[in-house]
């Protein structure tokens, strides 16, 4: 679903780089950039992970891997970075090879080598639960800035969020991205949201990506199944492209 005009790409699988394509559009989807069969054995793995999930949010959301935002938010973030290691070990412990697969999407995206950053934990994995408050309300709205300097938002430096599905929800649970750009903060203005919009929906498999100043939303889900999907974030930082979780 979109409105407004916003538009909503979707690349050929092996298209590289997808950057570009980023230009001219509020998101690029790609159908199956990774095999249904192995979204679905990761998802698998992720969900009997349930005693080394991060518990985020009072139960509305889970991660497997630590997620910087959600410790950020919760004012944890000795914890993650304490915990580098062992939040990449037990990812891929549950789910072997996910993050060199998802390191090399970001490598085909942007057309270049990218490297872990430093000190900060790999790709990781994303649980929202079915009638948990995500479920039910759909996420908050919001820019992917958090581990991104002042400096390199004030320059609007390049950073890209990229999101393979590996479970999608029984009924909805799209990507919602508008076409508005982060102001310097994580603030939206109420007008925001009546702007245009894609709704970029997905299959085991299917890469989204977005660029990091765009506003967006997880779209409420139904059913019980729960959603779960891989992220990783890349920021152009000092010549070279970095990734963390």
């Amino acid at each position: 679903m979109s409105k407004g005009g916003a538009v909503l790409v979707d690349a050929p699988r092996g298209t590289t780089p997808l950057l570009p394509l980023l230009g001219d559009s509020v998101a690029v989807r790609v159908r199956e950039a990774l095999s249904p069969e192995r979204a679905g054995a990761w998802a698998e793995g992720a969900l009997r992970a349930e005693s080394s999930w991060v518990r985020d949010f009072g139960g509305a959301q889970f991660s497997l891997g630590r997620a910087w935002y959600t410790h950020l938010e919760q004012g944890r973030a000795a914890d993650y970075f304490a915990d580098v290691s062992g939040s990449d070990g037990r990812v891929e412990q549950w789910c072997p090879g996910l993050q060199q697969a998802m390191r090399d999407l970001a490598r085909a995206v942007v057309g270049e080598p990218v490297v872990q950053r430093p000190g900060w934990c790999g790709p990781g994995v994303h649980v929202f639960p079915p009638g948990a408050l995500v479920a039910t309300r759909g996420g908050d709205v919001h820019f992917d800035i958090e581990g991104l300097t002042p400096a390199h938002v004030g320059e609007r430096a390049p950073a890209l969020t990229l999101v393979v599905m590996l479970q999608p929800a029984a009924r909805g649970g799209a990507l919602r991205v508008w076409d508005v750009r982060c102001r310097g903060t994580e603030a939206y203005a109420d007008e925001d949201l009546e702007r245009p919009y894609v709704d970029c929906s997905y299959g085991p498999g299917d890469l989204v990506v977005i660029d990091s100043y765009r506003m967006h939303q997880i779209q409420p889900f139904s059913g019980e199944c729960p959603r779960v999907s891989a992220t990783v974030h890349a920021a152009y930082v000092e010549g070279r492209w970095e990734t963390w979780f």
